[in-house]
C-alpha cells in the first residue's frame, strides 16, 4: 500500500539521512516497523472514533424525533471541511453524506461560499433560504457563525467544538438571538476519553454552572473576556509538551472560569449601559406612541392583499394562514434594485408567506412578510408609483357625523439639518371648511370616510383659500411646532455626542502630546529622531482635524429646516346620503361633551392622568397614563342621551382591534339625565356588526350593559 511505497522509499534514500539518528541498517528497518505499527493503531482508533461520535448522533436524532419530524430543524456544526463532506456530502467528488443516507435532506456553508444571494446557488444567503424552505439540517463550518441569521432553528449540534470560547458563542448566536420563539436546545459532541476532550467538558461544564448561577445567558456573551481566545488553545499545546499536567490545565480553567469575575463584568457591562445618556423617563414616555402606532399583522396583511394584484401579484390562500406568492412579475426588479440598499435583494420567487409571526413557530418554512421586507416593499413603492395620478385627480367622500361640506388637502412635508440629511417626513392634512377657515387635521381621518360614487359633484372652491395660503397655514400650525419638537431633540443628541467626543479625542491628543514631548526630549539629548517626531506630529494634525471636523458637522446637524413641502392631492368631503336614516349613530356634540367630562373625572378618581385627544383622529378619545406603574389606557367614549346602540367608525374599530387589551370602550349612557359609566376592555371581541352603507360598525345596548358590569372592577 501507500505506507510501503513510503518506507521502501525511505529505505532506497537511507544514504541521505542522518547517521547518527541510527547505527545499523537492522535497526532502521525495526524503527519503522514499530512506527507502521503505531499508524496502523492510530488508524483503529480514529475509525472507533468516527463510528462511536456517528453512533451517539444516531441516537441524538433518534430522541429528537428528527427523523419522525421533517419540520424540525437541525443547525450542525463541525471544525473540519473532510466532517462537512463526510456528513453532507460532497456532489463535485461523488462522496453521498452519511446524514442523506438516512433519509434527511442536507444543505450546507462552509468557508469556500461567497455570500451571494437567495437565488444564487451554491452561496451562502441560498443555502440559508434552502435550509429554511427545504432541507431540515443544515451542516455549517465557522462560515455559518458570521453574518447569517437562523432564528428559526432551535435544535444545534456541536460535532466539534472549537478551542476558541468566543466562537462557541457565535455558534450559539445563529440561532439563540432576537426573534427566537423556542428554548434552544445544544448538544456539545466531547470525546471523554481523551485529554483535550476532559478540558474542554470541563469549560463547558464551568459554563453551565456559571450560567446556572447568575440565571441568564449573558455569560455566554462575556465569556470572550474572561476566558481569552487563544488561552484554551495554548494550555492543551502545553499539555501535549508535557509541559503541564492534565489536573493542572483542569485546575487552570476552574481558576479563570470564576463566578465573582463573571459577575463583575456582566455588571459592568449594564453600568457601562446605564451611563450612556439614557433618558429613561423619555423611553417610558414613549412607550405609549409605539403602543399606539404599532402594525399588527392583519392591518399588513390587509394592506399586502389589497395592493399585490395592482402590483401584478395575486396571493392565493392556503393552509395555515399563509398564502402562496409564486414567481414575481419581471416589472418589480427594476423597483427592487432600487432599494435593495435599504431592504436587501428581492427574491425572484416566493413559494409560502405569512404577515404574522406566530406561525413560523408551526412551520418555520414560511416567508414572515412584514414591513422592512423586500417583497413588503417592493410592492409598497410599485402601488405607490401607480397611483400617483389618481392622486392628483382627487377624491370624493362622504362623512355622516358632518352637515356641511369641507376640503382636504394632504401634503408631505421633511424636516433636514444642516448637512442635507432627512430627519423626519411626515403626511399632513389641511381641511377647509365652507368658511375658508384652516384646520390641521391627521391622515388617520380617512379611515372614518366612505368613498363617495364617481361622478358626484363638489362644491365651487374658487373663493376659498388657495395652495399658497393652504401652506402658510401648514407651516404655521403644523410644520413650525414639528421643526421646535425636532430641534430640541437634535439640540440634546448633538450635545451629548459633542461632549463624548472632546473627552476621546482630546484624551488621544493628550497622549500624542507626550509621545511627542517625550521624542523632542530625546532628541536634544543626541538621538535622531527626526522621522518619528515628524510622524508624531503628522498623528497629532491629524487628531486635531478630526476634532475640529466633526465638531463643526455637529453644528451643521442642529441646524433644522422644514424642506420637500409637496401636495400629493385634494379631496372633497359631503355629508352623507343616509344620515337622515342612521340619525341614531350620528354624534351629537353636547351629549358627547357630558360623555368625556364623566370619562376623565372617572380617570382622574382613579389616579390617573387623562389627556384629551378627542380632536386630533386618533381612533380613540382619551390617552390615560398610570404614573406609578407607566400603563396606559386608550380611551373611546360614547354617550347616548338616554340609552342606545353603540357605534363605532372604521378607524375606532381598526384601532381597537390593534391595541386589544389595551383599548377601552368608555360608554355613557343617561347623559341627559344622570349619567352612567360601563367601561368595556378589549371592546373588539363584542361581536360588532358590520353597516356597509356608513362604513360604520354597531353593537346593541343589551351587550354593553351585560360586559360593562363585567369590565367596571378592573
Amino acid at each position: 500500500g501507500l505506507m510501503g511505497l513510503k518506507i521502501h522509499d525511505l529505505l532506497s534514500n537511507q544514504g541521505t539521512i542522518n547517521p547518527l539518528y541510527y547505527k545499523s541498517h537492522g535497526e532502521l528497518l525495526e524503527e519503522i516497523g514499530e512506527l507502521e505499527k503505531l499508524i496502523i493503531q492510530a488508524k483503529v482508533l480514529e475509525k472507533r472514533e468516527i463510528e462511536s461520535k456517528l453512533k451517539k448522533l444516531r441516537e441524538v436524532l433518534q430522541d429528537q424525533n428528527i427523523f419522525g419530524n421533517p419540520k424540525t430543524k437541525l443547525l450542525l456544526f463541525t471544525e473540519h471541511r473532510e466532517t462537512l463532506d463526510y456528513l453532507a456530502g460532497n456532489e463535485a467528488l461523488g462522496i453521498k453524506g452519511k446524514l442523506q443516507e438516512w433519509g434527511l435532506t442536507v444543505t450546507k456553508i462552509h468557508g469556500g461560499m461567497r455570500i451571494g444571494d437567495r437565488d444564487s446557488i451554491g452561496t451562502r444567503i441560498y443555502a440559508e433560504r434552502e435550509f429554511r424552505e427545504e432541507s431540515q439540517v443544515l451542516v455549517a463550518t465557522e462560515a455559518a457563525g458570521e453574518g447569517i441569521n437562523l432564528q428559526f432553528c432551535w435544535l444545534m449540534i456541536n460535532y466539534d467544538i472549537p478551542w476558541n470560547p468566543v466562537r462557541l458563542e457565535q455558534r450559539m448566536g445563529r440561532i439563540h438571538r432576537y426573534g427566537q420563539e423556542h428554548d434552544c436546545l445544544i448538544f456539545n459532541f466531547v470525546a471523554h476519553n481523551t485529554r483535550e476532550g476532559r478540558v474542554l467538558d470541563k469549560l463547558l461544564e464551568r459554563l453551565r454552572e456559571i450560567r446556572s448561577a447568575l440565571g441568564t445567558d449573558q455569560v455566554f456573551d462575556v465569556v470572550g473576556d474572561v476566558f481569552p481566545a487563544n488561552m484554551l488553545e495554548r494550555l492543551i499545546r502545553d499539555l501535549y509538551a508535557r509541559k503541564t499536567t492534565l489536573q493542572d490545565v483542569l485546575d487552570r480553567v476552574v481558576k479563570e472560569i470564576d463566578i465573582e469575575r463573571f459577575k463583575r463584568i456582566c455588571r459592568s457591562t449594564l453600568e457601562g449601559l446605564a451611563k450612556k445618556e439614557l433618558n429613561l423617563s423619555a423611553i417610558i414616555g414613549k412607550s405609549a406612541e409605539a403602543k399606539e402606532r404599532r402594525l399588527v399583522p392583519e392591518i399588513v396583511e390587509k394592506f399586502f392583499l389589497g395592493a399585490a394584484p395592482i402590483t401584478g401579484i395575486h396571493p392565493t390562500k392556503s393552509k395555515n394562514e399563509s398564502y402562496r406568492i409564486g414567481r414575481l412579475p419581471r416589472t418589480l426588479f427594476p423597483i427592487a434594485e432600487r432599494l435593495q440598499g435599504r431592504f436587501g435583494p428581492l427574491g425572484k420567487e416566493y413559494k409560502y408567506v405569512v404577515f404574522d409571526k406566530k406561525h413560523l413557530a408551526e412551520d418555520p418554512t414560511l416567508e414572515w412578510v412584514t414591513p422592512g421586507h423586500p417583497l413588503f416593499e417592493v410592492v409598497r413603492e410599485d402601488v405607490w408609483d401607480k397611483v400617483q395620478d389618481d392622486l392628483h385627480r382627487g377624491a370624493v367622500f362622504y362623512d355622516l357625523h358632518h352637515k356641511e361640506p369641507y376640503r382636504l388637502d394632504v401634503f408631505a412635508a421633511s424636516i433636514k439639518d444642516g448637512r442635507g440629511n432627512t430627519l423626519h417626513r411626515r403626511i399632513f392634512v389641511v381641511e377647509t371648511d365652507m368658511n375658508g377657515a384652516l384646520t390641521i387635521r391627521q391622515p388617520t381621518l380617512f379611515l372614518d370616510l366612505s368613498s363617495a360614487p364617481q361622478g358626484t359633484k363638489v362644491p365651487d372652491d374658487s373663493e376659498l383659500p388657495d395652495r399658497s395660503q393652504l401652506e402658510l397655514c401648514l407651516v404655521e400650525k403644523a410644520l413650525t411646532p414639528f421643526l421646535n419638537e425636532v430641534a430640541t431633540q437634535r439640540l440634546k443628541e448633538t450635545d451629548t455626542i459633542s461632549r463624548h467626543i472632546r473627552i476621546s479625542l482630546n484624551e488621544l491628543i493628550n497622549r500624542q502630546n507626550l509621545i511627542l514631548a517625550n521624542l523632542v526630549e530625546r532628541q536634544q539629548k543626541g538621538e535622531e529622531l527626526s522621522g518619528l517626531i515628524s510622524q508624531a506630529e503628522s498623528r497629532l494634525d491629524e487628531l486635531n482635524g478630526r476634532l475640529e471636523r466633526r465638531l463643526a458637522e455637529l453644528e451643521k446637524e442642529r441646524q433644522m429646516t422644514i424642506g420637500d413641502i409637496t401636495h400629493l392631492g385634494r379631496a372633497w368631503v359631503l355629508p352623507h346620503p343616509e344620515r337622515t336614516q342612521f340619525s341614531r349613530m350620528v354624534r351629537d356634540d353636547e351629549i358627547e361633551g357630558i360623555a368625556m367630562d364623566k370619562a376623565m373625572e372617572h380617570e382622574r378618581s382613579r389616579g390617573w392622568q387623562p389627556e384629551d385627544v378627542s380632536k386630533e383622529d386618533r381612533g380613540f378619545d382619551i390617552l390615560s397614563k398610570n404614573p406609578v406603574s407607566r400603563d396606559v389606557r386608550f380611551i373611546e367614549v360614547k354617550g347616548r342621551a338616554t340609552i342606545g346602540e353603540i357605534a363605532f367608525t372604521k378607524n375606532e374599530y381598526e384601532t381597537a382591534s390593534r391595541l386589544r387589551k389595551d383599548f377601552w370602550l368608555y360608554v355613557v349612557f343617561n347623559c341627559a339625565g344622570t349619567p352612567e359609566l360601563h367601561p368595556i376592555q378589549d371592546p373588539a371581541r363584542l361581536g360588532w356588526k358590520p353597516i356597509v352603507k356608513i362604513d360604520h360598525y354597531h353593537v346593541g345596548a343589551d351587550v354593553i350593559l351585560q360586559q360593562g358590569t363585567k369590565d367596571e372592577e378592573r
